[in-house]
């Protein structure tokens, strides 16, 4: 899928996470994380962004995430919707992304 402008998934409030994502020309996926408890579970909420990222082939994005106690389904689910708002796509396969897990 292809980032085709920013957008953003997701709040500041507690147990969320924002996720802003952007277009860049390097086909990486560039992360930067702010989160309350980075230093216990930051590698696990990176790992579930790039994860989500590669399975929506995403290869070309920044991704700024905020952090406050967000699960990893909700981290998933967030990062799904502002790729989906940047890619200007209006439907999901729910059923294929919920197979990612299985």
């Amino acid at each position: 899928m292809e980032i085709t402008q920013s957008a953003v998934a997701g709040t500041v409030e507690s147990s969320d996470i924002m996720v802003t994502v952007e277009p860049i020309q390097e086909k990486e996926i560039q992360i930067s994380l702010e989160s309350s408890v980075e230093k216990q579970f930051g590698k696990q909420i990176r790992q579930v962004i790039e994860d989500t990222m590669k399975h929506l082939g995403v290869q070309a994005v920044r991704v700024t995430a905020v952090d406050k106690g967000a699960l990893d389904c909700t981290i998933q689910a967030r990062t799904i919707t502002a790729v989906h708002r940047a890619a200007k796509k209006d439907t999901y396969d729910w059923k294929e992304i919920g197979s990612w897990n299985a």
